[in-house]
């Protein structure tokens, strides 16, 4: 954990066939101050393969490049998970970490 604050950073990209990255952090609140240890199994216990998960699914935003060929053998459809941590960092999304962990429980992992 880089930072003592208590909103929570999600860290993911998308990679292309080609390896190209798209990277966002996105800022959560986190009003309950729970766990970030907590946090990152509930959502590794829902991830791909334990790293890949549909964006959509999770209503956080589609870093699909302009140019997504919609070819799912070259270009994935997925979004790689990186990493959390708490920070003090400013919330930058409306939902706050409980509601996004809502929709992360909701996943049906496929493996």
């Amino acid at each position: 954990m880089k930072d003592s604050g208590h909103n929570v950073k999600f860290c993911y990209l998308y990679r292309d066939g080609a390896n190209y990255k798209n990277l966002k952090e996105i800022i959560f609140s986190n009003p309950i101050v729970r766990n970030i240890i907590e946090i990152e199994k509930l959502v590794r216990d829902k991830l791909i393969d334990g790293l890949w998960f549909y964006s959509k699914e999770w209503n956080i935003p589609d870093l699909h490049f302009n140019e997504f060929l919609n070819d799912t053998e070259i270009d994935v459809t997925w979004h790689e998970f990186e990493g959390i941590e708490l920070t003090s960092a400013e919330v930058t999304e409306q939902n706050s970490i409980e509601d996004f962990l809502v929709l992360v429980n909701k996943t049906k992992v496929i493996w």
